[in-house]
């Protein structure tokens, strides 16, 4: 029998299987897909705040979180960059790189583009311990192209085409391997008030949604399982304190939900067993979005455990320094992630430099804990007036 030397293969799929028991106990029906690296927090904002950026406003890395905020971008372009290291408590070659660049293309409009690349690391494959090692470098990466429009003038949608990559399978001996690819598209809508004056302050409304990764399953092979994409619904909204020209605190909610049907016991033979999966992957995932709202075995009560929900505030000063707190939660019975995040922002002409840092409140370790995430944005060209 072939013995592989994969010290950090837990990582792969790690984002929703967390708590996943190894056993198929029907106490426990995580859901589980295919490249799980898109629902990582790409940009350092929003990890600063509980991984919320679907109401937040503008910015650079929007094309994640609701490329429909673009069409409020303050500055004409923009450049981000973001690192974010993975596992780095047990390897330091793992990391999730993101590239975007906008452009606001007059008062209404806007187009991004944004290269996302998630890099396993070199992975040493031995049939013996004494035989030298085959390395390999496996990878998932996406290509992203949006457009937003705005509707009226306080009100924006966007479409969002993706083109996607999964190679993870383990090239062996005589194994015929290969790498998965799909495509997917996001619709995404965003809201943002005027300016409204109140006895002691002024403030500002936002809210928003994203339906994203809506696409065909992946697949490595003919034999081979097929995966469903990450397709998730976002929702929310927040709220801007304009204390005066200096001092502003914004604060939002963020409600998620994964929209793929969730694992049961379709033969009523209390497990979940490969019948029940060859079942399960005959649900199409155009079928399986609309399943995904009331499939739970367990009823409403159960449904309402696949939502998710963070809430996060930004201080910013004379928009040159933020401070930002958020904190995430999703059911223990779904994954059971936990944790709280700070960040902070700070801008130097039309340079914006984000960091953020997360500490897991769970039972369950999380792979981001202790990480460090890091983003950089440029921002140039005529500034519009939004406010």
């Amino acid at each position: 029998m072939k013995k592989f030397i994969i010290p950090i293969m837990l990582g792969l799929f790690a984002i929703k299987a967390t708590a996943q028991e190894t056993d198929s106990s029907l106490e426990n029906r995580v859901i589980t897909t295919g490249v799980p690296f898109l629902l990582i927090s790409a940009d350092a904002r929003a990890s600063g705040m509980g991984d919320i950026g679907v109401a937040t406003s503008a910015d650079a890395f929007s094309q994640q979180w609701n490329p429909a905020k673009y069409a409020f971008a303050i500055s004409k372009n923009g450049v981000g960059v973001t690192y974010t290291p993975y596992l780095s408590q047990l390897v330091n070659d793992i990391f999730l790189g993101n590239l975007t660049y906008y452009n606001r293309i007059n008062e209404r409009s806007a187009f991004a583009a944004s290269l996302r690349y998630f890099s396993l690391g070199e992975i040493e494959l031995r049939e013996t311990a004494d035989q030298s090692p085959l390395v390999v470098n496996p990878n998932e990466f996406t290509f992203d192209a949006s457009y937003a429009l705005r509707l009226s003038e306080r009100f924006s949608m966007a479409v969002t085409g993706r083109y996607l990559t999964s190679d993870l399978k383990l090239q062996v001996a005589d194994d015929d391997s290969s790498s998965a690819s799909s495509f997917a598209v996001d619709i995404s809508g965003y809201y943002q008030s005027e300016e409204v004056a109140y006895d002691d302050f002024d403030g500002r409304w936002r809210a928003g949604f994203n339906v994203s990764n809506i696409g065909p399953k992946l697949k490595y092979d003919e034999v081979g399982q097929e995966n469903n994409l990450p397709t998730n619904l976002g929702l929310g909204g927040g709220f801007d304190f304009i204390l005066d020209e200096y001092n502003k605190v914004g604060l939002t909610a963020e409600f998620n939900k994964l929209l793929v049907p969730t694992p049961q016991d379709f033969d009523n033979d209390g497990d979940i067993d490969a019948a029940d999966d060859d079942e399960y992957e005959d649900i199409s995932f155009f079928s399986g979005m609309f399943q995904s709202f009331g499939d739970a075995p367990d009823g409403l009560s159960e449904e309402l455990k696949e939502f998710t929900w963070a809430l996060g505030a930004e201080y910013v000063y004379q928009d040159s320094f933020s401070f930002r707190t958020g904190y995430f939660n999703e059911s223990e019975e779904k994954g059971s992630r936990k944790f709280l995040s700070l960040g902070a922002g700070f801008k130097y002409t039309s340079i914006n430099i984000d960091v953020s840092y997360l500490f897991s409140t769970s039972k369950v370790r999380s792979p981001l804990e202790g990480t460090l995430r890091f983003g950089l944005t440029f921002n140039f060209g005529d500034e519009y007036d939004e406010y």
